[in-house]
Parts: C-alpha cells; structure tokens; sequence
C-alpha cells in the first residue's frame, strides 16, 4: 500500500519519514587548546542548522576522544576506536577549522588521520576563522578531505578575528555570515543525500 501511495503521489509523511530518514552531519571542531573560540563558533553553526530541519545535526569535539599522537602507541586506546565509530555514524561534516601558520591545526590533522573508511563518500562544509578568515587553512584542508573521499562543497564562511570576535575571544558574528551558511547547508545536505547513496 504504501508503495502505491508513493507511486501516485499520495504517501504519508510518516511513510516518507520511514524510507528517507534525516541525514546526520556532524559539526566538528578543529581545535582542542585551553581557552579555544571553536565551541563558540559550533555552537552558532549547530542553532542556524537547528532552525532547518532537514538533517540531524550534532557537535563533535574532538577533544573528547582523547587521540593520542598518530604512531605513538599501539592504537588500543578506547578513544581511538570511538573516534572511528562517531564518525562512520554520520553523512556528512561541518568542520570548525581555525588558522594555525597558515595550515589546520596538528589536532585536527591528527584527527583525520586516525580514520580512513569512516570518512569515505561523504560530504563537508567548512567553517574558518583567523587573520584572513582562516581561508589558507581551509585551503589545506580542502586537499585532505579529497584524499580521505570527502566531497568538500564550494560555500565557504569565513570569520574574521577583527570583526567577528570581541577581543579576540567573544564570538560576534556579523549577519552577513548568515546568508553563506545557509548555502553551505544546503550544499552539504543535498551532497550527503546523493553520496548516502553509493555508501
């Protein structure tokens, strides 16, 4: 029956609920120092996806998976396994990424390291800050991402520490920012959505 309803345009959204369930993104945040913006900025960029409804978005810090520096140790550490197990979970990713010299932070890029098969075929947005909008970190980024088999999509917010954070360390952002992350939503969920289906 429900096929049929389907097939004429009239099912249920209940129905449509059951064969199409909402995408998980994960909103992951690239730095884990003391006295970090990151869950600032998450948090901003989890209430804009909140108000959409079309996927399930959650935080992800990093930080509380505990990595240990890749090759360090025999990898029996429990965070490493659960690290891999939250990120084969989701469909896609919003990273937090934050300009260290140039680059992403050795935290994050340990981070990606850690997992190969849980990030495959997926989709991301990124989300940067720093001197210049933490676009030469996104840009680093943007090469990792394509050797792990992680769709990276075109919108791009970009934080200024001058103008979107006070003092340095209270996060204001402007509302223009607004506009560019509901583009990078939509990006993300409509690339999560037709990668979902070769997964």
């Amino acid at each position: 029956m429900g096929f049929l309803n389907k097939l004429f345009g009239n099912s249920t959204k209940e129905e449509e609920t059951m064969t199409n369930p909402k995408l998980k993104i994960g909103i992951i945040l690239g730095s884990t120092r003391d006295g970090r913006v990151s869950p600032q900025v998450g948090e901003w960029v989890k209430g804009i996806a909140d108000q959409r409804g079309d996927a399930d978005y959650e935080i992800v810090d990093i930080a509380d998976f505990k990595l240990p520096f890749l090759g360090t140790t025999d990898g029996s550490e429990p965070g490493i396994a659960a690290w891999n197990q939250k990120l084969a979970s989701l469909d896609g990713f919003v990273f937090v990424v934050q300009e260290y010299n140039h680059s992403i932070t050795g935290a994050l890029k340990n981070a990606l390291d850690f997992a190969r098969e849980a990030w495959y075929n997926k989709a991301a947005g990124i989300v940067s800050y720093g001197s210049t909008g933490g676009a030469r970190a996104a840009e680093h980024l943007r090469g990792i991402l394509g050797e792990l088999k992680v769709a990276d999509v075109r919108t791009h917010p970009t934080l200024s520490l001058f103008t979107d954070f006070e003092n340095g360390s209270v996060f204001k952002p402007a509302d223009l920012h607004q506009t560019n992350m509901t583009a990078m939503l939509d990006e993300v969920n409509a690339w999560s959505g037709a990668l979902k289906t070769i997964r």
